[in-house]
């Protein structure tokens, strides 16, 4: 791997990570508002219960709960 394909990989894990921190921020929020989380599904829009959706999104931070 070369220098550079290795500081690509770092700045993606970084965007990774970032967002996985951004969604439990989220989640966190509209649960304290009691607030939907509202997302599009195949097109249309819909609300998803704040309770109802995991607490991260990757499956390995769930096992954590």
């Amino acid at each position: 791997m070369t220098t550079k394909e290795k500081i690509k990989e770092e700045e993606f894990d970084k965007i990774l990570l970032g967002l996985e921190e951004t969604y439990k921020n989220l989640v966190k929020f509209k649960r304290e508002k009691n607030s939907p989380i509202i997302v599009s599904q195949n097109g249309k829009i819909v609300e998803l219960d704040p309770f109802e959706v995991p607490d991260s999104l990757t499956s390995e931070n769930d096992a954590n709960k």
